[in-house]
């Protein structure tokens, strides 16, 4: 592993264009490809490819193709039980934790790459790298970018459209850009799944039961 390789992971600047990156990735990206080309039917075949694409992945995962990462997902980790809808971009120059039972709504993007602010630092090409971490049993709404270096804690809502510019506690409803934490969850969503829509936990039992 060269010196370059090694600050990909440091938050350190680097040159992205160093020839041993490009290589790996472009091998990644190869993979990433035979994944987004999959017919619907081919679930083992993705299940198959996903499990040799990331660094780590649990079981029960499903990814809705296209899904696009700079490293084909070499550096993702996801737990178990995750879903994620169509077009999720990782940005996965460095890791990027997803925990399980989260789901991810369409068109999202996870981004762990920035460039210095000197426009001569950005001129020579150089990045920094920062790792962003998803809690367990979160939902990331449609559209919702995170941003570099973002943690957000276990069983989260973030609202479609925000962008998360920086940490989330766990247990609350987030909004806007930036994003902030709007409430937290709490006893009236035992009791309302959706404004003025009840719970029927007695249905809901019967249902499990059934399956």
């Amino acid at each position: 592993m060269s010196d370059m390789e090694d600050r990909m992971h440091t938050g350190e600047m680097y040159l992205p264009h160093d020839e041993q990156i490009l290589a790996r990735q472009f091998d990644c990206l190869e993979r990433l490809y035979d994944f987004n080309q999959t017919r619907p039917h081919e679930l083992d075949r993705r299940a198959e490819l996903l499990h040799d694409m990331f660094a780590e992945i649990g079981d029960a995962c499903y990814i809705e193709p296209p899904f696009h990462a700079n490293f084909g997902g070499a550096h993702v980790h996801f737990g178990s039980d995750i879903y994620v809808n169509f077009n999720l971009t990782c940005v996965d120059d460095t890791h990027i934790y997803v925990g399980s039972h989260t789901m991810i709504g369409p068109n999202v993007t996870l981004a762990t790459a920035g460039h210095p602010i000197l426009p001569e630092l950005r001129e020579r090409g150089y990045q920094y790298n920062m790792p962003v971490r998803i809690g367990e049993n979160c939902w990331i709404g449609a559209g919702v970018v995170v941003l570099p270096g973002v943690t957000i804690g276990d069983n989260v809502v973030v609202g479609a459209g925000s962008i998360v510019t920086r940490d989330l506690p766990s247990n609350v409803v987030a909004v806007g850009n930036p994003c902030h934490v709007l409430r937290e969850v709490g006893e009236r969503d035992r009791e309302y799944y959706f404004k003025d829509r009840r719970i029927d936990w007695n249905e809901m039992r019967a249902d499990e039961a059934a399956h």
